[in-house]
């Protein structure tokens, strides 16, 4: 395990990345940055319409932006989208930017999850549960690469979620 500035949280979609990084803010001062937040607002239009009207490359081109913008910055927690691993060099600035947590869980949890949370841009598909499969079978491999922890999310709330996390990165420089 590196010895980390920030929490960087990657996984799948509809693994409460958001959720447990507001309550991380919370419970360790930090500040919070969400790359899709970032993205959202840079653009002035949500995360989907950015996908539909620019497509996915462009998506990802301001991912890596986003992510170059918190290097050097104070310690934090790092929320990032679903798809940030699929690009080397994201992989690689996730890395230097602190401690990254693999939110994992397993295929059931995953969709019941996105079916209530609806409207995932890479799901609008003739077949979202095949295409929901695909992706997983495609990322998990690049998650695993990229974490240093991995948390199972399944059968937890956020709160415990973001426990498991606090626990498992022991010597944190919480708030520096």
């Amino acid at each position: 395990m590196c010895a980390a500035r920030s929490i960087v949280l990657i996984g799948f979609m509809g693994t409460g990345k958001s959720s447990v990084g507001k309550i991380l803010e919370n419970q360790s001062s930090l500040d919070r940055f969400d790359t899709d937040e970032m993205i959202s607002s840079k653009f002035s239009m949500p995360i989907q319409e950015i996908f539909s009207k620019y497509g996915e490359e462009k998506f990802r081109e301001a991912e890596m932006e986003a992510l170059r913008s918190l290097a050097g910055k104070q310690s934090a927690i790092i929320v990032t989208g679903g798809g940030i691993v699929t690009k080397a060099e994201n992989v690689d600035l996730l890395r230097e930017l602190g401690t990254v947590v693999w939110l994992d869980g397993d295929y059931e949890t995953l969709r019941a999850r996105i079916d209530r949370l609806g409207d995932r841009p890479l799901l609008q598909t003739p077949d979202p549960p095949a295409s929901l499969s695909e992706l997983l079978e495609a990322r998990n491999p690049l998650y695993r690469n990229a974490a240093d922890i991995r948390v199972d999310i399944s059968q937890k709330t956020s709160e415990e979620i973001a426990e498991l996390i606090l626990r498992n990165i022991r010597n944190f420089p919480i708030g520096e």
